[in-house]
């Protein structure tokens, strides 16, 4: 048992590692940022209430550290850990009113190093990832409206709401689990008029993203729907939920590991009279259920990076249900295996980035923005301002280049919109482009740029 004085020294040297490693990792052993991150990059080159694929949350928050400090790979990472960190905090607070106890409240956020969502996958800052901060300060107000009944944690539970269905749609499912606890706690103390507070003010955050959706065709609904998609077979409603299954059990095979060097046996107490337990199974075990009913309804195949918010909560939950069974005795054993994995992590995400040369992070993204820059300055004398193209090339140039031109996927009902002045870039098939393109044509394997500019 660690001294309480010490609880809070410890947990903040965890998160300053935490945030250390996992910006230095990969910013020493990648050489080009993630696909996902250079994504949200080329979104928040030109920013708007939406994009093709997703809400807009990650891309604006891109786009503020790129206004900071530029095309500097390591502030990207450095803000995927202060995501993480952030959720870190949250998760610790929610434990400390839960057990009222701070060893569990930091054996809580120690577990989560058991799920590699929340070390291994962190370096890649996307939708998932920017959910993380919302998904547990969303849970801890939750938590907050329901105990105290104050007007002023409804407002914060409608602010980190809207914003977490700002950062992915799957949110969601979080939200169902939300609108269950209420209904739960319904004939409870609670004022029905401080359930309003919080839905109007997230309805006015996403308000200006709705009003996008209907003006683009409901594209990243769209998108959402192709990618859940299976074969149509009636096969796909069993198959994929269980595949969902057995890859949520393998990606957890970690944390309970870690939890069998905490309790005695797994004996759960379960009372469907007890609050807390309640609370914890509608906000954290409720969203899991419905991602597996949706695929079994659906026959939707769940992605495995999809969950990575879900599991923030996992270790309050088990420790809360297993509370009486927890052996004091095996902290330091314990401590040894989450040291373990503390450290396993980044060493094998080093040595997967050296030893393989064949991923995104080695695509040479800075090098081939040099020399597209030196032909087109061979060429024309005014700026790049547009780069066309998929998120990745297109994305890269828009990341690299000095002038960070605007990301456009296509210029279909855009063209209007580009000055006389400005520079365009169209990335692609390079047996497509060479033959319409009007200006200079180069490659780059296996890409095709074509650049149009003043002369």
């Amino acid at each position: 048992m660690i001294n309480k004085k010490n609880i809070s020294n410890i947990f903040t040297i965890f998160l300053l590692s935490h945030l250390i490693i996992w910006t230095l990792v990969p910013t020493l052993s990648n050489e080009n940022l993630p696909l996902d991150t250079i994504e949200a990059l080329a979104w928040g080159s030109n920013l708007d209430w939406g994009f093709n694929k997703h809400p807009p949350l990650s891309a604006f928050a891109v786009e503020i550290i790129y206004q900071i400090f530029g095309s500097q790979d390591w502030a990207y990472y450095f803000l995927s850990q202060v995501f993480v960190i952030i959720s870190f905090i949250v998760v610790y607070k929610l434990s400390e009113e839960i057990f009222e106890n701070k060893n569990l409240a930091l054996l809580s956020v120690f577990l989560l190093e058991g799920i590699y969502f929340y070390n291994f996958t962190t370096p890649e800052f996307n939708v998932n990832v920017a959910q993380l901060p919302f998904w547990a300060l969303t849970v801890y107000y939750t938590w907050r409206c329901v105990k105290h009944d104050k007007a002023a944690d409804y407002v914060f539970l409608g602010l980190f709401a809207g914003l977490g269905i700002l950062s992915k749609y799957l949110f969601i499912y979080l939200i169902i689990g939300i609108i269950i606890v209420f209904f739960y706690f319904f004939k409870k103390k609670n004022k029905f008029s401080h359930y309003f507070i919080g839905g109007s003010i997230a309805l006015l955050i996403i308000l200006p993203h709705l009003i996008w959706l209907t003006e683009n065709n409901y594209i990243t609904i769209t998108y959402g729907l192709l990618r859940t998609g299976g074969v149509g077979s009636f096969v796909d409603h069993l198959i994929y939920p269980l595949i969902f299954l057995f890859k949520q059990i393998g990606i957890l095979i970690p944390f309970f590991l870690m939890s069998f060097f905490l309790i005695k046996k797994i004996k759960p107490k379960i009372s469907l009279k007890d609050r807390k337990l309640m609370f914890l199974l509608f906000t954290t075990v409720a969203p899991i259920f419905f991602m597996l009913l949706t695929s079994m309804v659906m026959g939707a195949k769940i992605r495995t990076m999809w969950m990575t918010p879900f599991y923030l909560f996992s270790g309050v939950f088990i420790l809360y249900i297993c509370k009486n069974y927890i052996d004091l005795n095996k902290l330091k054993k314990f401590y040894l295996v989450f040291l373990f994995f503390f450290i396993l992590s980044p060493v094998i995400y080093f040595g997967i980035s050296v030893t393989n040369d064949q991923k995104r992070t080695d695509y040479p993204g800075a090098e081939i923005a040099r020399l597209v820059q030196n032909k087109w300055d061979k060429n024309f004398i005014n700026d790049i301002k547009v780069v066309v193209g998929d998120e990745w090339s297109a994305g890269n140039l828009s990341y690299h280049l000095y002038s960070r031109p605007k990301w456009m996927l296509s210029l279909k009902n855009s063209i209007s919109k580009i000055g006389s002045d400005e520079g365009v870039i169209y990335t692609g098939n390079p047996q497509i482009l060479k033959k319409v393109c009007p200006g200079e044509f180069g490659v780059i394997r296996p890409v095709g740029y074509c650049m149009i500019g003043q002369k």
